[in-house]
């Protein structure tokens, strides 16, 4: 006997992808992907979609062909990265994400999620008072 889970049902998820209007400009530029990650209770990413060269705001539909795993149980978040190297999980500098302020479950059609943040691109420090970068000299 197979047992029948809620993948198998038809998980499904849809909803909306805005960006903060100070970002939109990078998060629209050419060679961009938007990736959107579900993640469940423990925070194990269980299915991924990806967007090229996404335009904003964005509506997305997640269903069972973009599952990593078979079987979906309990709440589940979402995030979303946006970047032009492609890796998720890492973020690097210019990286624009965010991530719902609740958790789910299948069937829901009314998510939002908002990219609001960027890691900040770098800055180098004085050496001055820093006896880790005076030390190695």
């Amino acid at each position: 006997m197979i047992k029948s889970t809620k993948a198998d049902e038809g998980f499904n998820l849809a909803g909306r992808v805005d960006v903060a209007e100070r970002l939109r400009k990078p998060a629209q530029a050419n060679n961009v992907a938007c990736s959107i990650v579900v993640k469940n209770e423990a925070d194990v990413p269980i299915a991924i979609k990806r967007i090229i060269n996404p335009k904003f705001p964005m509506d997305f539909n997640i269903g069972k062909e973009d599952l990593l795993i078979d079987d979906v149980e309990g709440n589940i978040k979402l995030e979303v990265q946006i970047n032009s190297h492609g890796n998720l999980g890492v973020l690097k500098s210019g990286d624009i994400f965010g991530q719902s302020n609740q958790m789910y479950s299948s069937g829901r059609k009314d998510i939002v999620l908002v990219a609001d943040k960027m890691m900040g691109k770098p800055t180098l420090g004085s050496n001055r008072g820093n006896f880790f970068r005076t030390a190695a000299r």
